[in-house]
């Protein structure tokens, strides 16, 4: 199932089979490879990624780094890392929209067209995925309005709640404006 804008896709998949210029990967600190999204994303892209990864000295939360793709249907790799949720109250809205923005500066400087993104933070680090989706779809739509690049992002959401949020986030945002295919 796909719902879209001109511009942004929402479609219920699998990140690592996503064909775009670069993936984004929801990284931990270190880069090294994780659960959820990251460890799929280390296991498609192959050992080389971790051999890359370990040249970057780690990565702080709401910034991005960028790896070769190696084996991934992409030409890039943004890794971002996403805030841990407590409570709301100690700036996640912020950091996670940090991690938007710095995933499409770096994309749109390596001269891609489309990016595909995770949905970041909602696994284990528990942010409210609901939330998430809001801040994201804003990001990524300001962001593409500011781009020189960049001419679509897809969001990939694993499962169907998340797909749920996430096209409930950009009819939000959209209304009328939309498609589903």
């Amino acid at each position: 199932m796909t719902l879209q804008t001109d511009r942004i896709l929402v479609v219920q998949g699998d990140i690592t089979r996503q064909h775009a210029d670069v993936i984004v990967n929801a990284a931990n600190s270190t880069l090294l490879g994780g659960g959820g999204v990251d460890g799929a994303i280390h296991h498609a892209a192959g050992p080389e990624l971790l051999q890359e990864c370990q040249t970057l000295g780690g990565c702080p939360t709401g910034q991005s780094r960028i790896t070769r793709a190696y084996r991934l249907p992409a030409k890039w790799i943004v890794h971002t890392v996403g805030p841990v949720w407590l409570g709301g109250n100690r700036g996640e809205d912020e950091l996670l929209a940090a991690c938007y923005r710095s995933a499409l500066l770096l994309a749109d400087q390596h001269q891609a067209k489309t990016v595909a993104f995770p949905s970041i933070s909602t696994g284990a680090y528990g942010f409210p995925v609901e939330r998430a989706a809001q801040i994201a779809i804003a990001e990524i739509a300001a962001g593409l309005e500011t781009a020189r690049n960049l001419e679509r992002a897809t969001m990939v959401c694993f499962g169907a709640a998340t797909f749920a949020a996430y096209q409930a986030a950009l009819e939000q945002r959209w209304g009328a404006g939309r498609r589903e295919m």
